[in-house]
């Protein structure tokens, strides 16, 4: 069976996502240099990325002018058809992969579909916090994070996306009926996924309490600081050196992280990461 990661970087004004999903893919091929990556977008992609990639996979049945959202939620639930792999490992692009996750693929082969359901602060404390989780809570939601996940082409995940597909395309009346407490403003991928999964009742088959697989999550509220800043960068510095080890403050970072804020990459940083992988 073919495996590999999948990245999706479309932005509904700003293309800047098509960089970040260079950089973790830099960052995985560092890290498992027989890693598959393909990328998901319609945006314009350099041909100095194109040569990372496996494949650079158009998003399925597109329509510009249908959706507006920052980030393109409304296309999501399509990665499931988009991906090219039996089993699949999907990232956000604005993430790094800082260390080797073979074991992902070793824990994850038992599912048909799974979901991170606890992340990690910059210290690798599991997040308890509930600053941005408000709605699940009001709701009895799943705590499940879409931007990693992973699935099988299974009947199980087919019939969940095509759920979220329903969701997606109708998301004002599926929230006012299961997600009416503290209402989102906007379509959340992380909601969507959490509501397919409780309308299914399929969530002791798709995530687990004690898993291995998670994401170092840096959203500035739910750190742990007394006083957060808007902007994590602002409350504590960082140290990514010419080996493209990244620390935060003085803790070592591993596995994935979630930088959340697109000035952290920085040009430097990119540079560095090419060098490591031996693209000039």
């Amino acid at each position: 069976m073919s495996k590999g990661f999948l990245v999706f970087a479309e932005d509904a004004q700003v293309k800047k996502y098509t960089r970040c999903a260079y950089a973790l893919g830099l960052s995985l091929k560092k890290h498992m240099p027989d890693a598959n990556i393909s990328l998901v977008t319609n945006n314009t992609v350099p041909d100095k990325y194109v040569t990372l990639f496996d494949n650079v996979i158009e998003i399925p049945w597109y329509d510009k002018n249908k959706g507006n959202t920052h980030f393109r939620v409304e296309d999501r639930w399509k990665l499931y058809h988009a991906s090219p792999y039996d089993e699949t490992i999907l990232l956000d692009a604005d993430m790094l992969v800082l260390s080797n996750l073979d074991h992902y693929w070793e824990y994850l082969n038992k599912y048909d579909l799974f979901f991170t359901n606890n992340v990690l602060d910059y210290r690798g404390k599991v997040i308890t916090n509930r600053y941005y989780r408000k709605t699940f809570d009001a709701n009895n939601l799943p705590n499940y994070y879409f931007g990693l996940c992973y699935f099988k082409k299974s009947e199980l995940a087919k019939e969940f996306f095509k759920w979220v597909e329903d969701i997606t395309n109708n998301w004002q009346l599926f929230y006012g009926k299961f997600v009416n407490n503290n209402y989102p403003k906007a379509p959340s991928m992380d909601v969507t996924v959490s509501l397919a999964t409780k309308i299914m009742d399929c969530e002791k088959y798709t995530s687990h309490n004690f898993s291995p697989v998670t994401f170092t999550h840096m959203k500035p509220m739910i750190q742990g600081w007394e006083s957060a800043t808007d902007s994590w960068q602002d409350s504590i510095s960082h140290y990514f050196n010419d080996r493209c080890d990244l620390k935060i403050g003085n803790y070592q970072q591993y596995g994935v992280f979630h930088y959340t804020e697109y000035s952290f990459l920085n040009t430097s940083m990119l540079n560095q990461l090419e060098r490591m992988v031996g693209i000039n």
